[in-house]
């Protein structure tokens, strides 16, 4: 019988939530160069959420700080997955649209716009111009990819908020 994974201890969680990330990251990499599938500009973005949130899933398990540091790490965590929702959900919408109303895409790739452009014309760039991002490549189970990000952003942070703001007895770290 697998324990629930709730009542594991703070370090042992967030050593989970970085594994996680990482693994789907290393998925998302075995899509780009094993199927060939090469991610769009928002697709891209979601996968530096899911870094940020392993980053600070994995300095939070090493430090596994006191209850106040728990909270901070919990919601550093939260502020990727929701940053990483957003553009899920955006890039949903994308999908949603019928092809005379999915925007024109854009020539320029993410590397070439971060080069050439200031961050923020780029970010404006990348939301209102990214027709090549309404594409659906890969579905599982009737759901596209971002679909699947969106709920491992939402579940994920659920969890983590579970797991900074639990209250632990004297003896549970």
């Amino acid at each position: 019988m697998i324990p629930n994974p709730f009542s594991w201890s703070f370090r042992a969680q967030f050593l989970l939530g970085g594994v996680i990330c990482f693994g789907l990251l290393g998925y998302a990499l075995y899509v780009q160069y094993g199927m060939l599938m090469f991610p769009c500009p928002l697709c891209i973005l979601q996968r530096m959420a899911f870094v940020g949130m392993g980053v600070f899933f994995l300095i939070g398990a090493l430090l596994n700080p006191r209850p106040t540091g728990r909270k901070i790490f919990a919601i550093l965590v939260t502020i990727f997955a929701a940053a990483g929702a957003g553009v899920a959900g955006w890039h949903l919408h994308l999908q949603s649209l019928p092809a005379d109303q999915v925007p024109l895409c854009g020539s320029m790739g993410l590397d070439y716009m971060l080069e050439a452009f200031p961050l923020q014309e780029v970010v404006k760039r990348v939301f209102t111009a990214s027709g090549e991002c309404a594409k659906v490549d890969w579905i599982f189970l009737g759901i596209s990819m971002p679909g699947w990000t969106l709920m491992w952003f939402v579940g994920m942070a659920i969890a983590t908020v579970r797991a900074g703001f639990r209250h632990r007895g004297f003896m549970q770290r």
